[in-house]
């Protein structure tokens, strides 16, 4: 027997408070033009400490996608937890989300992949369920990331994009082949691993943590806005394409892409690659920012609330960050 993997429920959690770019610009040197100008986006979420977690805002956001789906916490046999912003250095969030869900003994996966955390997740939740292993599965992607930044001159660039939230979804077994997640595509090239990453703390050195770090901002994430902009607008286009030949479809198939909210240049040239008309690309990063891992969730939840799928529909959801890695997934709704 063949089993496939549909998506039963989706779910989202954002931070209440919201920050504007006149926020930021009161305490740094930049503006709500330069910002959106440059990324498109207007306002995000940030969490409150003592308050919001990355674990259990996921455990919000997948409350949410299990009533959608119809499932109690007992009946998830398999977590995979996205992120890279994990409470601890270690354990990982999946642990913790596991413990917010009161669901001990079932295995809690982690995965560290960034902006392609979400679709990396997706795929390897599928696979345990094609393969019979598993029934039902928790896929979950969340950040914080609002205290990784510097609202300094230094620190602009990264300051202005990056924000706090959590999505999720259910998966479940299915014979079916007419809604599933039809296949998934993931790569990763770390020839360019220094263009966007956050050198310590790490452990290349004896000692992890020292006053240089904080000093120098190799305690701050850095990235080459060039570099990333010219490979992303490239592997978008090509995961994308590589994702539709696998299942026989042409752009005008899709009837809602879903990129990651990386920056809204990037998906308008995506979109416009693709030449799809703009009602059939789901962009929410003008009121998020970048989520990393949780962007794509957050997005396809808030399409799901908004009617924006309907059964049958081909859904492309596609992923570009940090490692560089990249990465997409082909789903009939």
């Amino acid at each position: 027997m063949s089993y496939y993997s549909i998506i039963k429920g989706c779910g989202h959690y954002t931070p209440e408070q919201v920050i504007h770019n006149n926020d930021l610009a009161a305490i740094m040197p930049t503006s709500d033009e330069w910002i959106v100008d440059r990324t498109g986006i207007r306002e995000r979420r940030y969490f409150e400490e003592g308050k919001d977690t990355v674990a259990n805002m996921g455990a919000r956001a997948a409350r949410m996608a299990m009533e959608q789906a119809g499932v109690e916490a007992q009946q998830i046999d398999l977590i995979v937890f996205a992120t890279i912003t994990s409470e601890y250095y270690f354990p990982g969030s999946g642990v913790l989300l596991q413990r917010e869900l009161g669901v001990p003994g079932i295995p809690a996966i982690d995965l560290k992949m960034q902006c392609s955390g979400f679709i990396y997740a997706l795929s390897v939740a599928d696979q345990f369920i094609r393969t019979g292993t598993y029934k039902t599965a928790l896929v979950v992607g969340a950040e914080i990331q609002s205290n990784a930044v510097e609202f300094s001159e230094r620190g602009r660039n990264m300051a202005v994009i990056f924000a706090d939230g959590a999505g999720a979804v259910v998966l479940q077994a299915t014979t079916s082949p007419e809604h599933r997640i039809l296949s998934t595509h993931l790569h990763a090239d770390g020839t360019h691993a220094e263009e966007l990453y956050m050198r310590h703390p790490g452990s290349l050195q004896k000692q992890r943590l020292t006053h240089e770090m904080l000093d120098n901002g190799s305690l701050l994430p850095h990235m080459n806005g060039q570099a990333v902009f010219k490979h992303a607008v490239t592997r978008f286009a090509e995961v994308i394409d590589e994702a539709l030949k696998a299942n026989d479809c042409k752009p005008s198939d899709i009837d809602l892409l879903i990129p990651h909210q990386a920056n809204l240049r990037i998906s308008e040239y995506i979109r416009e690659k693709l030449q799809l008309p703009e009602a059939k690309v789901f962009n929410n990063i003008q009121r998020y920012g970048n989520t990393t891992a949780a962007s794509i969730p957050i997005a396809l939840s808030e399409a799901v609330q908004a009617g924006k799928l309907k059964p049958g529909d081909l859904l492309c959801m596609a992923a570009f960050g940090s490692g560089f890695t990249w990465a997409s997934a082909l789903v009939r709704w």
